[in-house]
């Protein structure tokens, strides 16, 4: 298992959610901190979701996709954790964002926050979690006003997962996706990306990705039949949040540090346009 950097325990899902989480949503979230306490098991995946979770989503959207400026991300072949945040178009950004860099050498354990409903109440999405992405998609979020304190620990859980080593959480601090006709108009950002980042405290890369859809057979066809749309992926330096990371724990500090990855996301998002334009 990966040495860790902290020695705090990691949050507990189960007990934090209690009776509202059903029996097969207690059942996955067991199984998957099980496969980050064992060591072969941690290994394990590790090495299938570099070898065959993200191989399959490059070969699937290689001829579309154009990555900009490489040259800022931080060091990705060490055991730094590592933040990702970005913009939310489509149901696979950060499954490209990510299978590219894994393609550039990253070995790190990935986790994408997800929607508990389907993926963590339902037999079928447990397997769509296994098989498309390794148990890549951890922890959950509840949408359910009636279990949205569950959220909290859920957060603490990726805050404590950045703080072992070799870790890459993707978030979209949007929260959802923005169906809008305007890919550059960014949805209204929920803070708890900033709660994450202050206690973490590992690098943050923002990234703008444009063009992929919703449709995963339409898209893998716009691939191979050269009518999909260009996919463009702008990466960002790390964010410098200045002083923030040093201020006490308040909603006022997880504002405005969410405040800086958005404006980070912008910044790259019109950057995107013009690259987009000069095509």
């Amino acid at each position: 298992m990966v040495e860790p950097l902290s020695s705090d325990a990691a949050p507990d899902l189960i007990a934090a959610g209690g009776e509202r989480l059903s029996r097969l949503e207690r059942a996955q979230i067991r199984f998957i901190r099980h496969t980050f306490e064992s060591q072969p098991l941690d290994r394990a995946v590790r090495i299938c979701q570099r070898l065959f979770g993200s191989r399959w989503i490059t070969f699937c959207t290689q001829r579309l996709t154009h990555l900009h400026h490489l040259d800022r991300l931080p060091e990705l072949t060490g055991d730094q954790s590592v933040l990702l945040v970005s913009n939310h178009r489509s149901f696979f950004d950060l499954y490209v964002i990510t299978a590219n860099l894994v393609k550039r050498g990253m070995k790190h354990r990935i986790l994408f926050p997800v929607r508990s409903q389907f993926f963590y109440d339902s037999p079928l999405g447990f397997a769509v979690n296994g098989a498309m992405s390794f148990f890549a998609m951890y922890p959950p979020i509840f949408r359910e006003r009636a279990r949205a304190a569950v959220n909290l620990a859920s957060l603490e859980e990726i805050s404590h997962r950045l703080t072992q080593r070799g870790v890459f959480v993707g978030i979209h601090p949007e929260g959802t996706r923005n169906l809008g006709d305007d890919p550059y108009a960014l949805l209204p950002a929920q803070t708890g990306v900033g709660r994450v980042v202050h206690r973490a405290k590992v690098p943050v890369i923002p990234v703008f990705i444009n063009g992929l859809q919703n449709d995963i057979l339409r898209q893998i066809r716009g691939n191979f039949d050269g009518t999909g749309e260009p996919i463009h992926v702008v990466f960002g330096a790390p964010v410098d949040f200045g002083e923030l990371l040093s201020a006490a724990p308040s909603p006022r500090t997880s504002r405005a540090i969410t405040d800086r990855c958005m404006e980070a996301i912008t910044e790259l998002g019109q950057e995107e346009r013009r690259i987009r334009q000069g095509d």
